[in-house]
């Protein structure tokens, strides 16, 4: 069957604009001194962001790829399509970025956290188990459905989960042009140079053999 634009798309697109139109003194991001600075995604000078383009055109501040869903034939099921400051070069320094994030039955965004951003989701379609974790360990956890909203503060573990028998998809708003993105298991099991195996071995109470097991299903796929 072919797919069609959920009538929640113009809802989520205003409660995420809301969201990101919050004062820029609350941003993640550094704020702004000067209207624009589109960024030069060619340049090698390194700053804290990207420096400015001298020419400037409309596209700089487009982007249409969150109309449609992503490929969601993976191992997890699920596909992130950023709409951050490398695909829209004219968030630069504007504090704010937005994600579709699209999961197929059963698909699992795995735990990860975002080490310069809050992200808000608004859901789409499908129904979602979503959560995070506390620095007290604790659990806060929910199971979300079409047009509802859930936080998860910057900086901690979250994940969400689609156990329904039907796709789901939200979209995210960041309060950063460059959220960043950890993945709890690439991060650990599959870093370069590798987390020596002593270290998992006994931060997660397992032999070498699972350490290795693990690292290998999660290694990068020799073309």
């Amino acid at each position: 069957m072919a797919w069609s634009p959920s009538p929640l798309l113009p809802i989520a697109i205003l409660a995420a604009v809301l969201f990101l139109q919050a004062p820029l003194a609350l941003a993640g991001d550094p704020d702004l001194l000067q209207d624009i600075c589109v960024a030069d995604l060619t340049s090698a000078v390194k700053v804290n962001g990207f420096a400015c383009k001298a020419t400037v055109t409309d596209d700089d501040f487009y982007f249409k790829g969150l109309a449609a869903p992503g490929n969601t034939n993976n191992t997890y099921g699920s596909v992130v399509t950023g709409a951050n400051v490398e695909k829209v070069p004219g968030l630069n320094t504007l504090g704010v970025s937005m994600s579709r994030i699209d999961y197929a039955p059963g698909g699992l965004n795995p735990p990860h956290t975002h080490p310069r951003a809050t992200e808000m989701v608004f859901v789409l379609q499908g129904t979602l188990d979503v959560g995070f974790i506390t620095t007290g360990n604790k659990l806060v956890a929910k199971t979300i459905t079409a047009g509802d909203v859930f936080v998860f503060p910057r900086g901690l573990v979250h994940f969400q989960k689609n156990n329904g028998d039907a796709p789901a998809a939200v979209i995210s708003a960041f309060n950063s042009q460059l959220p960043g993105t950890q993945s709890l298991a690439m991060t650990l099991f599959a870093a370069t140079p590798e987390v020596p195996n002593n270290v998992l071995t006994k931060a997660f109470q397992v032999g070498t053999k699972e350490v290795e097991k693990i690292k290998s299903r999660l290694a990068p796929k020799k073309s």
